[in-house]
């Protein structure tokens, strides 16, 4: 039996709600305090030189290898939107080797980049692969349809069944359309649902109300779940969960 730790967060590019700051050494030192053994990050970037210049504070090296400094050895980064200036993106960070990785682009148009970033992360002595994807999915309905498709069919034709499967992420998802498309057609179950009964309120962060990130577990057992609402850190909370692995 092997426990695992995981968290998932959207942070906002580094910025405070409203963009008024950086708060990447803020965040780090919470993110630390989760003690998650593997994280999920959306809206990381991987290099922005305007705010390099223009902040002092901003780190030489992109976010997710400052974030996961000597805390996560290992780590992924999925490109998605590429601008001017630099990118962004999604990002695992991993206590445990990270055997294999891969970006699937999922845009719906051209106007949004979307990616699912998936890992096979082995923890020691298990013999066994954990897949791990990470998501960010549209603000439109048409759009995230398209993009429920494909974590679906990605899911189907690239994870085994009988593997343990987590997909953590920002669902951007009001209406629960995943509970139809992964639930009950992928045997995938929500761990804060699980816990507690009801989807974790999210956003925003200074007063949640909308249920918008979630995890989901297949083959794992989920003992606890816990909403972080850092109010001055990102305009969403960050979600915990402790897994077991049988």
């Amino acid at each position: 039996m092997t426990v695992l730790r995981i968290a998932t967060y959207n942070i906002h590019k580094g910025f405070s709600h409203f963009n008024r700051r950086v708060v990447l050494h803020d965040l780090r030192d919470r993110l630390r305090e989760l003690n998650a053994d593997i994280m999920f990050l959306q809206e990381v970037q991987g290099e922005n030189v305007r705010d390099a210049l223009r902040y002092h504070s901003y780190p030489a090296q992109p976010q997710h290898e400052f974030l996961a400094d000597q805390m996560w050895p290992h780590h992924a980064y999925g490109k998605n939107a590429v601008y001017d200036d630099g990118h962004h993106g999604n990002a695992i960070l991993s206590r445990y080797p990270i055997v294999r990785w891969d970006n699937q682009d999922i845009s719906a148009h051209r106007f949004e980049s979307r990616g699912l970033l998936h890992c096979e992360i082995e923890p020691p002595g298990t013999g066994r692969l954990v897949h791990c994807i990470c998501v960010h999915f549209g603000l439109s309905a048409r759009g995230r349809g398209v993009q429920f498709n494909a974590l679906v069919e990605r899911i189907k034709q690239m994870v085994p069944a009988d593997a343990p499967l987590i997909v953590a992420g920002d669902f951007n998802d009001w209406r629960n359309r995943a509970r139809s498309m992964l639930a009950l057609e992928l045997q995938l179950h929500e761990v804060h649902e699980e816990n507690h009964g009801r989807l974790a309120r999210s956003y925003p962060a200074g007063m949640p109300l909308l249920r918008m990130d979630r995890i989901y577990v297949r083959g794992l057992e989920v003992r606890r779940s816990s909403v972080h609402a850092w109010r001055k850190i990102s305009d969403h909370a960050a979600l915990s969960t402790t897994l077991v692995l049988p």
